[in-house]
């Protein structure tokens, strides 16, 4: 990873273990990268509860309870998914919090809607309304987009915990 991946990676854990937080991930264009970051982190089995790598449409649906019509119709790159992809991790699992991210690392795979570098996230916490947005990782290697996805997850859990 990267310096500022682990220091995001330290206070998640830190803040979410002051305020007895459980944390679960759903992720597919990172596959894993946002828990495994989690997980270097010592401490962090008081905290995390589990990973979804959801890489596959029929994995979202499978274990994410996402429903296959919708990644048909608004495509698995898209902020329904990524809600769905969230309030899934959130119901399957014991956590109080839940980020999902969905989208296109490249370097190959973008269109004129969704280029490569698309990313969206979803945050489901406990008691709060689902946060959704859209961010653009452009002019980057997959490895570039893939390491900003799971920066910004990071930076979401941070300011959620």
């Amino acid at each position: 990873m990267n310096r500022m991946i682990e220091t995001l990676a330290q206070t998640v854990i830190t803040n979410a273990a002051s305020a007895g937080l459980r944390i679960a991930t759903a992720e597919s264009c990172t596959g894993g990268l946002i828990g495994g970051a989690l997980t270097d982190v010592p401490g962090s089995s008081a905290v995390f509860d589990r990973g979804f790598v959801t890489y596959t449409n029929t994995a979202k649906e499978d274990l994410l309870g996402v429903p296959m019509g919708m990644i048909r119709t608004r495509g698995a790159v898209s902020a329904e998914v990524a809600a769905a992809m969230a309030a899934g991790a959130y119901l399957e699992s014991d956590a109080n919090i839940a980020v999902a991210v969905t989208g296109v690392a490249g370097p190959t795979g973008g269109s004129a809607d969704k280029p490569v570098g698309t990313v969206w996230f979803a945050l489901a916490r406990e008691g709060e309304a689902l946060k959704v947005e859209r961010r653009l990782f452009s002019g980057g290697s997959r490895r570039y987009v893939r390491l900003k996805t799971v920066e910004t997850a990071l930076r979401l859990l941070a300011s959620a915990v």
